[in-house]
């Protein structure tokens, strides 16, 4: 069995696959660069749309704005970790972009956001927040550009780590009725695009989308 990771995986993550007995093959469907953006609407709640759009936050040097008055929202527990281990105050980690639009819409109802994200963001929670008259703040902090690569190799299973990766591959390859591990529900709905031989993880990490793999491929060996 060989499955094709369409993010580069450490070797903590390799040695998962590996010891199942699965092959595997890893690239990075996208690529990241930050931007050296300018925030001209500061509000003590922020959001955060991924791991990249803290980084490129924490990166960029020019504010002198104290951390500790930051109030964090985010999705996703590694994005959660990150704020955490760089001392912002997180005040909210959904495991989706409703589960947090719906937070903020009945606790956080009469406050403006700050949103940090990238060029390639989705619109579930900037719709919902117009729809609820909460007052949202974009500032693009990264672009996320495809990276799209042709494979001959047919794969038992493809792993995927957000919407612009399904764009990616889908590109250069189909995707036909091969196994699709989602690392969250945004990433399958792109995915339904395809296929629906979908498979969502059960928790928002590189390590989940792998054991949803790996004891899915195994169970049908």
């Amino acid at each position: 069995m060989r499955v094709l990771s369409t993010k580069k995986l450490s070797l903590a993550q390799q040695e998962l696959i590996l010891n199942s007995g699965i092959a595997f093959v890893d690239y990075n469907a996208i690529k990241i660069e930050f931007l050296d953006f300018l925030v001209t609407n500061w509000t003590k709640n922020v959001i955060f749309s991924s791991k990249n759009a803290v980084r490129s936050f924490l990166k960029n040097s020019r504010y002198t704005y104290t951390y500790s008055n930051l109030r964090c929202f985010c999705v996703g527990e590694k994005t959660a970790a990150l704020i955490e281990e760089n001392g912002l105050k997180l005040k909210k980690m959904a495991k989706n972009s409703k589960e947090l639009a719906n937070f903020i819409q009945n606790s956080y109802k009469n406050e403006d956001f700050t949103y940090f994200c990238g060029n390639l963001r989705r619109d579930e929670l900037p719709s919902a927040l117009k729809l609820a008259e909460i007052t949202l703040f974009e500032v693009k902090t990264y672009e996320t550009k495809l990276n799209p690569v042709k494979f001959d190799q047919k794969w038992d299973g493809i792993l995927f780590f957000s919407p612009s990766g399904i764009q990616s591959y889908t590109l250069k390859n189909k995707i036909n009725n091969v196994a699709v591990f989602c690392i969250g529900a945004t990433t399958a709905s792109e995915a339904k695009k395809h296929t629906e031989n979908i498979h969502i993880a059960n928790s928002t990490s590189v390590e989940s989308v792998i054991a949803k793999a790996v004891k899915t491929l195994k169970k049908h060996d």
